[in-house]
């Protein structure tokens, strides 16, 4: 029985996806496997048993990434589960930016007692006077699953779209439209673009990447779309292109006590994912991955360990290690294993960083002494029979 915790709600559609083989009523203290959402684990204890976390979302910021490699405890995020829920939101942010939507509601709230109403809005109207998206240049920064269904949706409402990601992969200039203008250099962004949206996780190389510099590239007039990570804008030299014009509309969906109060920022609470959809993608995904590392595993969606896929073990057994990138490892654990008489039928193996992970197919069950044998090889962290 594989004891499973849930640190916050995970979608009942993604949960029933566990066998009987899985406890879902289990303490986190005792869980092998946590799924998360937004709490934040960077002060929790992590037990020794715990072999895996599964964020039903994109972002990991809320886990402690190296401390788990550490510990030899995979972290999975789900990718593009909610990457159409946070286009849409996108693309209402550019809206709001270019039509007064919300001072137009305003104006209609404040004068709903007015019996001549209907008339009095014809000359209000125009104060909310906007422009459209159409013929406007998007400049997308960071086409991963949700930039690029951002670039497409713009594309499709008119706009000039310039896409800029010097880790664009292979899957993901497959689905971006030909229409979309690449751009090498992030400067050529912000230069020539009306509109900005931002697509890339909170890096160390990232923070604070939309500052003083960038802003004074822009055109008068830009708007700026951050429903990414707060820390990507620095929202003092934001605030100062605010007030000068250089940027007319702020939009993003990170409150805080500065930008709450920013004059011509449009600030919406975190809601990007959520909607019914995204949270089922997500818990569906979420559980899948866990499911596959478990019985299989199998890492696919990790980040901190590299993807290892080998399929369903169908020999006798299965061995998983997660251990440092370093040499001989491999070689220590090959022969250990062919001292005790254990032939490996097939084997992966997969490095990222300063971490790595190992599987091998056997063709005999290995007994614990020989299980402890790997795991006092030097650089060993963890060492898991999965069959």
């Amino acid at each position: 029985m594989v004891n499973v915790h849930c640190l916050n709600n995970i979608a009942s559609v993604g949960l029933d996806l566990f066998s009987d083989d899985y406890n879902m009523e289990s303490s986190y203290e005792d869980a092998q496997a946590v799924l998360v959402r937004s709490a934040k684990m960077h002060d929790m204890e992590l037990n020794d048993h715990l072999l895996a976390i599964a964020r039903a979302g994109a972002g990991v910021n809320n886990i402690p990434l190296d401390k788990c490699a550490e510990a030899g405890i995979v972290v999975f995020n789900t990718p593009g589960a909610n990457a159409n829920a946070v286009k849409e939101q996108v693309l209402a942010a550019m809206l709001l930016a270019s039509r007064d939507l919300i001072g137009g509601n305003q104006w209609v709230a404040e004068n709903k007692d007015n019996a001549d109403i209907a008339k009095a809005t014809e000359k209000a109207k125009k104060a909310f006077a906007g422009q459209e998206l159409k013929g406007k240049k998007l400049g997308v920064i960071g086409l991963g699953a949700i930039g690029q269904l951002v670039a497409n949706a713009a594309i499709a409402l008119g706009m000039d779209v310039y896409g800029y990601d010097p880790y664009l992969s292979v899957n993901a200039a497959w689905n971006l439209s030909s229409k979309v203008t690449h751009i090498v250099n992030v400067e050529d962004i912000y230069k020539e673009c009306n509109y900005i949206t931002i697509h890339v996780p909170a890096l160390d190389s990232t923070k604070g990447m939309i500052k003083k510099a960038a802003f004074d590239l822009m055109q008068d007039g830009t708007i700026i779309v951050n429903c990414a990570r707060d820390v990507l804008v620095d929202e003092t030299a934001i605030g100062e292109a605010l007030k000068s014009g250089r940027v007319k509309k702020y939009v993003t969906d990170f409150p805080n006590p500065t930008t709450a109060g920013m004059e011509g920022a449009i600030v919406l609470p975190h809601l990007g994912a959520s909607t019914a959809e995204a949270e089922d993608n997500c818990a569906v995904m979420a559980v899948k991955e866990l499911r596959n590392y478990i019985e299989n595993g199998n890492i696919i969606n990790s980040v901190n360990y590299p993807a290892c896929d080998m399929g369903v073990c169908t020999v006798t057994g299965r061995i998983a290690v997660c251990h440092k990138n370093v040499p001989a490892v491999i070689s220590k654990i090959t022969t250990i294993l062919g001292d005790a008489g254990v032939n490996i039928d097939e084997m992966a193996n997969k490095s990222r960083g300063d971490y790595a992970y190992s599987l091998f197919d056997v063709d005999k069950n290995v007994d614990d002494s020989v299980i402890d044998k790997l795991a006092s090889i030097e650089g060993i962290i963890k060492v898991r029979v999965v069959k």
